[in-house]
């Protein structure tokens, strides 16, 4: 096993790292929300969580909620769940998840197996350091429809084509929902009290409602 430490980036790369091996750090970590891992045919990404990170994660979480229920769409959000596969040697803990269209064939479970069960529909990926291990090809594998992947600065939308990410401008599973839009929403909670900026995302997704009629 080689290990690579990225101080910078709070993260340490592991290389070949066994299934079980990963499946043991992810027990012992159990009660560790502050820790993330991410696995792809024997490659391991161990990552810190920063107060940055977590604030621009509860920001999004805020933000799609707020959106979902001033546009009556209906949603089941998975949070940072462990989905694994161990058949084609994958794992993640994605920032934040949601459910929308196959919402119906979880709901009202208590876990998930990836084997049986269908992955999440979105998937939020906050990314404010520089990447160690490329991610979007472990959401493909298992069938992410949509990824919102935020690098601190810059937003970037990844709709599922075949077995890759396109890159799209306009989000499938919120119709409406823009990159520009997004982002400049999400930047205004730096500036913005929580309780003010939530009154201005759903004041905008009502106007949103009434330019459509």
């Amino acid at each position: 096993m080689v290990a690579v430490v990225r101080k910078p980036a709070q993260k340490v790369l592991l290389y070949g790292v066994s299934w079980e091996t990963y499946e043991r750090l992810l027990n012992e970590h159990n009660e560790d929300n502050g820790t993330h891992f991410s696995f792809t045919d024997g490659n391991l990404e161990i990552m810190v969580l920063s107060y940055e990170h977590e604030h621009l994660k509860e920001t999004f979480i805020l933000f799609i909620n707020a959106i979902t229920e001033e546009w009556n769409i209906e949603i089941e959000g998975a949070g940072s769940t462990t989905f694994q596969r161990e058949d084609i040697a994958k794992g993640f803990e994605p920032d934040a998840s949601y459910y929308f269209h196959n919402l119906e064939r979880i709901r009202g479970k208590k876990r998930l197996d990836l084997k049986k069960d269908p992955p999440p529909d979105l998937v939020i990926e906050v990314d404010i350091t520089s990447p160690s291990l490329d991610k979007l090809p472990i959401y493909a594998a298992v069938g992410v429809l949509e990824v919102w992947r935020h690098d601190g600065e810059d937003l970037t939308f990844y709709r599922l084509r075949g077995k890759k990410y396109i890159k799209v401008k306009e989000s499938h599973l919120l119709p409406g929902m823009t990159i520009a839009d997004a982002l400049q929403l999400i930047l205004e909670r730096q500036s913005l009290k929580r309780l003010e900026w939530l009154r201005k995302v759903r004041q905008w997704a009502q106007q949103q409602i009434k330019k459509r009629k």
